[in-house]
């Protein structure tokens, strides 16, 4: 007889919340007959300022075997919050979970403008993401560089050695799923070899909560810019120079505005 699964919920309680989180979303998702477009992200609607959609498109998931592969996979993944007496753990897990979620999304969208500006394939303007993979493949690769003995369960039928998992999965999923995004693996697996390389590195539950205090920050008020949710409370304008934005808290009269500081030098990419 196995182990009660209640334990190791009980041990893996950050990667419970986030298989959680996800079964919800997917729910949520069929339920309203939500499709790739409303939550994806692509290079399109990222540089149209929809940077909300680095989030909503790591955590949903519209088939369900794409959520149940990565649930699957994240849940064995989930071991590194039980290894905290070789540096890992629960708050290492999501410390380094902030930055897989969005330095592989910020990675793959420079990957595309790269494709795009430089080789002009401009396919890749319109490759719409969803899905977890990218973390899943980020923990993959940390974890076969911090714990190489370890394997890596799937649907608990599959065990695979998680020294070779990154890219015997990239391989694996590029075959039998070809719409699977083998750009936005690859960048999981890069990313994750620079947090594991030490590359990435410093997080603690300051920095951690700082990161996720601007991550909330952007994803709401790029929420409101781009009008795909209205915050009553909340208004964005131009007052007196149209290239600064200010923000107005309904209710109160509050208004800031950014202040012009003369920079020389300096390019916009």
């Amino acid at each position: 007889m196995g182990r009660p699964l209640f334990y190791d919920i009980i041990e893996k309680p950050a990667t419970t919340c986030i298989v959680t989180i996800c079964s919800v979303i997917w729910f949520v998702i069929q339920k309203k007959s939500i499709g790739y477009s409303q939550v994806g992200l692509s290079y399109e609607t990222a540089i149209e300022g929809h940077y909300w959609r680095m989030i909503t498109s790591a955590l949903s998931h519209i088939s369900v075997l794409h959520l149940v592969f990565n649930m699957s996979a994240l849940w064995s993944l989930g071991v590194v919050e039980q290894l905290g007496h070789v540096g890992l753990g629960t708050a290492y897990y999501l410390h380094y979970t902030l930055v897989l979620v969005v330095f592989s999304g910020v990675l793959v969208i420079g990957i595309y403008h790269l494709l795009i500006a430089r080789f002009k394939i401009d396919y890749f303007r319109r490759v719409t993401a969803v899905g977890y993979s990218c973390v899943v493949f980020g923990w993959m690769t940390i974890l076969s560089m911090k714990q190489p003995s370890s394997k890596l369960d799937l649907f608990g039928l599959l065990s695979l050695p998680i020294s070779f998992a990154p890219f015997e999965s990239l391989i694996f999923t590029s075959i039998i799923v070809p719409q699977a995004s083998f750009l936005g693996h690859l960048s999981g697996i890069l990313v994750g070899y620079a947090i594991s390389w030490g590359l990435i590195g410093g997080m603690n539950n300051y920095w951690a909560l700082t990161m996720l205090g601007w991550i909330v920050v952007v994803f709401v008020f790029s929420l409101k810019k781009s009008g795909a949710y209205d915050f009553s409370f909340l208004e964005i304008e131009s007052l007196s120079d149209a290239s600064l934005p200010s923000v107005r808290f309904i209710g109160n009269g509050r208004t800031l505005q950014a202040s012009a500081v003369p920079l020389s030098g300096v390019e916009v990419v």
